[in-house]
């Protein structure tokens, strides 16, 4: 019984970062505007993300750009009685920088800061599915040196180094709302009793991002790029109690009036409140093939199509202070991203994108849990640049994501966890590039 309830406190604190849906593609204003394509085009310092090998085909000696977007995502669970839950929005900024400088024609280096992962996620402290998530906060940081080398005039390679770190807080009843016991003379018909809150920040961690890039002809341009998988580390989280009333008089009256689910959590909670952990996780590798097309001086197309190696996430690892090392299994499916974008230049001074893209879930309608409201999903979006003078441009995109609706369930130690999740989200972003 411990270590169940253990696997299930703990799961979904990290199952989070791995899910499709917290996977963040915001890491360009302009590309977010082309539905995020980017890895057959030249960006620039922007490159370093999408394709290392396209910094080395700078045109400028020192290329700057920085920007943020504000992210808000709904999600609703309805349950076989039609009954709906939904989380209370609030929104995640995750944002970027990079900088780059040309060394020689054919070598150039820069250095990005990035949040590959990150959002919010809050359904409420007393909702149906409390005793599997409450709310959860995720921040991921990547910081990547990189350096590129153009082989020839149509060749170029590129490599980084991908240096991670974060931190990720969740809370989750330790017992499903409308568990009924004696306590005081209350009824927890309508409250959670006892909720846990589990708070860690992972060790730095590294990875690599290389990438290749060719101009088969003056108008198309094919890109490749692999970012490896990073496993995240947590060495000392701490975990916290939090009683609806006093924790000995609830205890107390649980085991006089014979509940003993609740009497056999007693151990366990000791265990946790104030207790630490370690676990780790893997933030999953990603292939990228893709192509760019000039179809005049003024009209660009872009797609490609990636890869995403969520089958490395088979099962979640936990350890307690003086408590064995427990699992939790996971059997995510590796899945599949299709992007399609445009960019026209209007005038000197503005240019207009816009884009379309299809994003796979790697969760399994058996093993689907409402901290992790994945499902298939697709996303549109529009973009636009405004050049107010020569080498400075302000970016703006909007971007737009619709889930397509699952139906999942989950084995939650009472029984099986069960309905229909829809979500969907928007993104404003901002963006500021400088070139000299």
């Amino acid at each position: 019984m411990k270590k169940i309830l253990l696997v299930l406190a703990c799961s979904a604190m990290f199952s989070t970062v791995k899910a499709e849906g917290y996977q963040v593609n915001l890491q360009s204003t302009r590309q977010t505007g082309m539905g995020h394509t980017g890895v057959a085009q030249k960006l620039g310092a922007e490159s370093q993300f999408f394709n290392p090998a396209g910094l080395a085909f700078m045109q400028k000696s020192l290329d700057l750009s920085a920007g943020f977007s504000a992210v808000f995502a709904k999600a609703t669970f309805t349950d076989k009685a039609g009954i709906e839950s939904t989380n209370n929005v609030k929104p995640s900024t995750p944002m970027y920088a990079y900088a780059a400088f040309k060394v020689s024609d054919k070598f150039s280096f820069g250095i990005s800061m990035n949040t590959p992962y990150g959002s919010t996620l809050d359904w409420g402290k007393d909702w149906a599915g409390a005793h599997l998530v409450q709310n959860i906060s995720l921040q991921a940081f990547n910081v990547q040196p990189t350096a590129a080398y153009k082989i020839t005039e149509k060749l170029s390679i590129g490599a980084g180094m991908m240096i991670s770190f974060g931190s990720i807080e969740l809370s989750r009843a330790m017992l499903p709302v409308g568990a009924f016991f004696p306590a005081g003379g209350e009824s927890f018909a309508e409250i959670a009793p006892i909720s846990a809150t589990l708070e860690g920040s992972s060790s730095v961690s590294l990875g690599y991002n290389v990438g290749i890039m060719y101009d088969a002809t003056d108008r198309l341009t094919l890109g490749a790029s692999y970012r490896s998988c990073v496993k995240m580390k947590v060495e000392e989280g701490t975990a916290d109690i939090a009683y609806a009333i006093g924790a000995d008089d609830m205890l107390t009256a649980a085991a006089a009036a014979g509940n003993l689910k609740l009497a056999k959590l007693k151990g366990m909670l000791a265990i946790m409140d104030q207790g630490s952990f370690k676990a780790e996780m893997p933030m999953p590798a990603n292939f990228t093939i893709g192509a760019s097309y000039l179809v005049n001086d003024r009209l660009t197309l872009a797609g490609e199509v990636q890869t995403v190696f969520w089958s490395a996430y088979k099962e979640l690892s936990i350890a307690f202070t003086k408590d064995a090392v427990i699992s939790a299994p996971k059997n995510y499916d590796n899945s599949v991203a299709v992007r399609l974008g445009a960019e026209y230049k209007l005038t000197e001074r503005t240019n207009l994108r816009a884009g379309i893209y299809f994003d796979q879930t790697p969760i399994q309608d058996d093993n689907y849990n409402p901290e992790t409201p994945g499902m298939n999903k697709i996303g549109t979006s529009i973009g636009a640049s405004f050049h107010p003078v020569k080498n400075f441009s302000i970016d703006f995109a909007f971007l737009y994501i619709a889930g397509l609706g699952k139906n999942g369930s989950v084995a939650d130690g009472e029984g099986v966890f069960a309905g229909k999740y829809t979500n969907h989200a928007i993104a404003p972003t901002l963006g500021i590039s400088y070139s000299f």
